[in-house]
């Protein structure tokens, strides 16, 4: 299992258009992948987008990406430098 943390900086936050785009990145890898809201410790599949939507991800907020699997490295820290990136706002 490996896991790191980050912080969500884009303005719309983890809503819509950037969601799609989360999803469709974790669903190329292999590992089972989740994404927990720091704050209030609610964890979710990160190949669901309606499960990513629930947790209202806004600005500022800070995660955590969990993966167990055999890309479990590659995938976390994949989906990190994507919220790094601000989702290319």
């Amino acid at each position: 299992m490996y896991s790191r943390k980050t912080t969500i900086n884009n303005q719309t936050g983890l809503h819509a258009r950037p969601a799609s785009d989360f999803v469709k990145c974790a669903s190329q890898f292999k590992s089972k992948i989740t994404i927990k809201n720091v704050d209030d410790d609610e964890t979710v599949s990160a190949k669901s987008i309606i499960l990513i939507l629930s947790l209202s991800l806004s600005k500022g907020m800070k995660v955590e990406i969990t993966a167990e699997g055999e890309d479990e490295v590659k995938a976390v820290d994949t989906l990190v430098a994507l919220i790094d990136s601000k989702f290319g706002e």
